[in-house]
């Protein structure tokens, strides 16, 4: 599960979720911008776990992101750059997932109404640096196992 064409389709998964987030941004269609966001965010993070063979079936990689950082044997480098963008991963998460479908059933509120060009510019920066990171890291620990094989 953590062969590079699994952990390409997440990351592609992650970039095209990104690309789309952009475009609603653009267009002002926030809540869309932050349900695609959203799904940039959670592509990102499961295309890292990925790479050390966690495949969770999650809206919140963040949590597994912290687990795998701090029970797995990994480089120290990636270790940090994880670290690192962590926040990111936690800015944006489940809560955001169902409230962009759903929206607040407890006071009626749509998702239309609760999304704003502020929140949707938020959780457009949290999927951009994800990315980055995600494509870093991805690109950091495939080097390594190549460097090591030489």
């Amino acid at each position: 599960m953590n062969s590079r064409e699994d952990v390409d389709y997440r990351f592609n998964l992650a970039k095209g979720f990104l690309n789309e987030a952009e475009e609603d941004f653009q267009l002002k269609r926030w809540r869309s911008c932050v349900a695609n966001a959203q799904l940039s965010v959670e592509n990102a993070g499961k295309a890292i776990l990925m790479v050390f063979g966690v495949s969770p079936k999650t809206h919140e990689p963040a949590k597994h992101l912290s687990k795998l950082i701090k029970e797995s044997k990994i480089p120290e480098e990636i270790r940090v750059r994880i670290k690192k963008i962590l926040p990111e991963f936690l800015t944006i998460g489940v809560e955001e997932h169902f409230m962009t479908d759903y929206g607040d059933e407890s006071s009626y509120k749509l998702p239309w109404d609760i999304f704003d060009k502020k929140s949707a510019k938020l959780a457009l920066n949290a999927a951009e640096a994800c990315h980055s990171a995600s494509e870093d890291i991805i690109n950091r620990v495939f080097d390594l196992r190549r460097n090591r094989n030489k």
